[in-house]
């Protein structure tokens, strides 16, 4: 897989630090890195495994982490 075109994004609550998860669209999946280490490999994921994370998270599944 090709990362080299992709349009990085992070949250607006990073507050625009390196210290960010990154997610990018790459052909029909979505590829997440950790800004603070752009040159390793991304991890890969389907829309579909992204959508259940997000919802997970806007259900407050994951808050016991924060």
């Amino acid at each position: 897989m090709d990362f080299v075109d992709v349009v990085w994004e992070k949250s607006p609550f990073s507050g625009g630090h390196d210290n960010c998860v990154e997610f990018g669209v790459v052909g029909a999946f979505i590829a997440v890195r950790d800004s603070k280490r752009p040159e390793q490999t991304p991890l890969v994921y389907t829309r579909d495994e992204i959508r259940a994370m997000v919802q997970g998270a806007k259900a407050g599944a994951f808050d016991h982490l924060v």
